[in-house]
């Protein structure tokens, strides 16, 4: 299995966990929402034959991407919101509530519209 499938699987998996709780979310579930679009945008990085960075800095990859994707620039604020789970959610001992998650997911789902479309990817998978 693929590293994007993968994420996919493992996102779907929590997806399902959202519906059903009341009560705080996981901080894997936020966590790999984030991974999940570092990933995506180190792909891009790696498709222009960039070196990477050892970063989960979001914002910073998007930085990175800006010159040959000028339009993630229209979603620094839902990178931003992403960014800040990248790394206090990687450790266990925080938790992220329903809404963060649910605000993560919705985040989520529209950057990766973009961004595999960016990289010529189906985006109906």
């Amino acid at each position: 299995m693929n590293g994007f499938r993968k994420q996919r699987a493992i996102l779907l998996v929590h997806y399902g966990s959202i519906v059903q709780e009341n009560c705080l979310i996981s901080m894997r579930l936020v966590f790999t929402h984030s991974n999940a679009l570092e990933k995506y945008l180190k792909a891009l990085l790696q498709r222009q034959a960039l070196q990477l960075q050892k970063t989960h800095d979001l914002l910073a990859l998007k930085e990175l991407c800006l010159p040959f994707a000028p339009e993630l620039e229209l979603y620094s604020e839902s990178l931003a919101y992403l960014n800040q789970f990248a790394v206090v959610f990687r450790y266990p001992g925080e938790s992220a509530s329903r809404e963060q998650a649910k605000r993560a997911i919705k985040a989520m789902k529209q950057l990766r519209l973009i961004l595999r479309q960016e990289l010529g990817l189906p985006v109906d998978e």
